[in-house]
């Protein structure tokens, strides 16, 4: 017998295709890229995988704010972000320096897409696991696939602004493929961001911050970026530090799990539950 297919929408609210609209404009950004990395154009490069992130950045607030999530909208910025900061930032390491370094590079560019494709697995099978403290909202398993991108990108980001040609030997492109890629599949829990609130009385400061950021993107975008990118590194340890403070004070019972229990859990509920309901983001 047939299976019953669902009906079909008539018509959409734009509001809520807006969403979806950023992600694939975000994908053409990271698709871009690439073609610039084949005409040897680093620079644009960078600045068109920069656009994806932060237009990445936006769709899942925004769809949030228009009450626009969907199973369509999570699948589709999943299969973008691997695209542009899985597939892309290999492509373009390998066409700058890794293809010098023969079969070597190619198997390393390949491991980074790799990981990159298994933190993007494992966060969506977060998103339909066991309900977890508010808290950990605040923090990701491992670095983000974005800012995996800008991390393993760094080499090629200093070059940018000062002449030293060390950093684009393969064997030292290969030392941060290595070290993003076990980051991106590591358990280091990291800062979100996504909850960030600011104190009444740190409003002002906040503000002369941000336009003191917008200054210096304008005049010194790479120097910028680049301040960004090691301020993040030096942010892993204290954000290692506070989550095994939360995690102290939460009780066992709500404490998050390791990934052996979910999955087993998860088996278990899977036995039980021959048609179980999907959740959207």
């Amino acid at each position: 017998m047939f299976s019953q297919r669902r009906p079909r929408l008539k018509e959409l609210s734009f509001n809520k295709m807006i969403p979806n609209i950023l992600t694939m404009l975000a994908l053409c950004a990271g698709l871009t890229a690439m073609r610039f990395g084949h005409e040897e154009k680093w620079e644009a490069a960078c600045i068109s995988l920069a656009i994806a992130a932060i237009l990445d950045s936006l769709d899942g607030r925004i769809a949030r704010a228009l009450r626009g999530t969907s199973k369509f909208g999570a699948e589709l910025d999943s299969l973008s972000d691997f695209i542009c900061f899985g597939v892309a930032p290999a492509f373009l390491l390998y066409l700058w320096t890794m293809k010098d370094a023969g079969p070597y590079g190619w198997v390393l560019v390949l491991l980074f897409s790799v990981c990159c494709a298994l933190r993007l697995a494992r966060f969506n099978t977060d998103i339909e696991g066991p309900d977890l403290p508010a808290w950990t909202k605040n923090y990701f398993t491992g670095v983000p696939a974005p800012a995996g991108a800008g991390l393993v990108l760094l080499p090629m980001i200093i070059t940018f602004q000062v002449e030293f040609d060390f950093l684009r030997q393969p064997f030292v492109v290969a030392i941060f493929i290595l070290a993003v890629s076990a980051l991106l599949v590591s358990q280091l829990p990291t800062y979100s961001f996504k909850n960030l609130r600011i104190q009444h009385r740190f409003v002002l400061l906040t503000m002369l911050i941000v336009g003191l950021a917008a200054a210096l993107v304008v005049s010194a975008p790479w120097l910028t970026l680049t301040i960004i990118l090691f301020a993040y590194i030096a942010s892993f340890p204290h954000g290692a530090q506070s989550y095994k403070k939360l995690a102290a004070k939460t009780p066992k019972s709500k404490a998050p799990k390791s990934e052996s229990q979910t999955e087993s859990e998860q088996s278990s509920n899977s036995e039980d539950n021959t048609n179980p309901e999907l959740n959207d983001e």
